[in-house]
């Protein structure tokens, strides 16, 4: 393998020649093998990453602190990160110690070497275009990574917001679909008051139409960001025109509406946005774990369960028993969701780490919720696809469980009396009698009014 030679102040490494990435990115290679997810995992924020180094790279030509060449070499290399080229070379763990300065140097020695590779000269030629003087001019891991993660949030959460109301929308069409199909509503697993399928199907829809709501807010609460802060937020090593524009140019870049920090040095510690979005997902993960666990249930039997619900047959259930089919959709949302449950909790653990001006476990923070989002997105996307387009009611069932079950004793308590329709509900536990049998035994000369008024109100 053909080598180049690259020092730090640690010494001298052997990086291979053909890689674009440099001396740092290889060390950490070799320290942080933890999980064997690469960061080019992340689409998202090699995005953001080089829509910041475009940004500073643009502001500092303008403030006479780099060249028209370089600055012209570092865009030239960042626009290609954003049409998709060269991902492959983001190769640090994306869990990571050093609070993600290895991301950021691997996103720095990329740029820098595809620039000096753009100018004809070698790469590693660092006296051309540096890593650090050049391409990381002005900045910090500790601004940029904290906004790096921010905008990959914020791309992601536009995909989920899809991703849910597909899902809501497909809800929706169900409910109006079978609107007219009467079925028992139970309460504590136990028969309660009769509703209809759509009832049932439409609340799934406006459960989640709340959680879409939610993650709409958090947008403009991930686009405060930090940067021009460097390492604490006081704005070390920056030069006042950079301070003054950096935030304003990663707008025009980046196409999103980014504001700067009232307080940067906050901004640069305080991870609570995290805190409240991971929660945010552990909302919709528990609410997407109910309705998976309904969708089962109300599918189970076919014969021996409730059956009310046909959920499209996806596979074969068992290597045994014949003709089984398995709620395999539901089943896989269930376990996606309790995954994201414990995303929740590393990211609160790592958010309660941080110490004074900055938290250095935002790498796990950040790999959590990416983690989980894209789990979620993927989840939901799968659930439409899989099993709610294709969702069919067995309506014979669902009426000839009403018509068995006491639960229409309620509807007629307000005539009756509560005394009297208990004695109903008896009746048909007790003696095995029929709906309007027992309401005959028990109020003969109201019965045939009580039944022509409920006919009307089940229509």
């Amino acid at each position: 393998m053909t080598t180049r030679t690259e020092t730090d102040f640690l010494g001298s490494v052997e990086v291979p020649a053909e890689r674009y990435f440099g001396i740092e990115t290889l060390r950490a290679c070799e320290n942080f093998q933890i999980t064997g997810t690469p960061v080019s995992a992340m689409p998202e924020l090699i995005l953001a990453l080089a829509w910041i180094k475009k940004a500073a790279a643009l502001v500092n030509e303008r403030a006479g602190d780099i060249d028209a060449v370089c600055r012209a070499a570092i865009t030239d290399a960042c626009d290609e990160l954003l049409s998709g080229r060269y991902h492959e070379e983001f190769v640090v763990d994306v869990i990571q110690g050093g609070a993600g300065t290895s991301t950021n140097m691997n996103a720095n020695e990329v740029i820098a070497n595809r620039a000096l590779e753009i100018l004809n000269h070698p790469r590693g030629s660092y006296g051309v275009i540096h890593p650090k003087d050049d391409v990381n001019r002005c900045q910090s891991t500790n601004d940029v990574y904290a906004t790096a993660i921010r905008l990959t949030i914020v791309q992601l959460n536009e995909r989920l917001v899809t991703a849910v109301e597909n899902c809501l929308n497909a809800f929706e069409e169900q409910a109006k679909r079978f609107n007219g199909v009467h079925k028992l509503g139970r309460t504590q697993l136990q028969d309660a008051v009769p509703m209809t399928v759509g009832q049932e199907l439409s609340a799934f829809a406006i459960s989640l139409a709340e959680d879409v709501d939610r993650l709409r807010e958090m947008r403009p609460l991930f686009l405060e960001v930090n940067l021009g802060g460097t390492a604490i937020g006081t704005a070390v090593g920056v030069s006042d025109y950079y301070l003054e524009h950096i935030v304003d140019e990663l707008a025009i870049v980046s196409g999103l509406p980014v504001r700067a920090a009232g307080n940067r040095i906050e901004a640069t510690w305080d991870t609570g946005i995290f805190v409240f979005y991971s929660g945010l997902l552990k909302r919709l993960a528990t609410k997407l774990s109910k309705i998976a666990n309904d969708l089962r249930l109300l599918s189970s039997g076919p014969f021996g369960g409730i059956g009310e619900l046909r959920l499209p047959p996806k596979q074969p259930g068992s290597s045994i028993m014949p003709g089984k089919v398995n709620p395999v959709i539901p089943e896989v949302v269930n376990q996606t969701c309790y995954r994201v449950f414990g995303a929740d909790t590393t990211v609160t653990f790592a958010a309660e780490s941080g110490q004074l001006q900055l938290n250095a476990m935002e790498p796990v923070i950040l790999w959590s919720i990416y983690e989980a989002t894209s789990s979620l997105i993927a989840a939901v996307d799968t659930l439409v696809d899989n099993c709610i387009k294709d969702l069919d009611v067995d309506a014979d069932r669902c009426r000839a469980l009403l018509a068995a079950s006491p639960a229409r004793a309620t509807l007629i308590a307000k005539q009756l009396g509560y005394s009297a329709a208990s004695e109903v509900a008896l009746a048909m536990t007790r003696d095995k009698l029929s709906f309007e049998d027992a309401l005959r035994r028990v109020s003969p000369e109201q019965a045939d009014a009580v039944v022509a008024s409920l006919a009307v109100e089940e229509v």
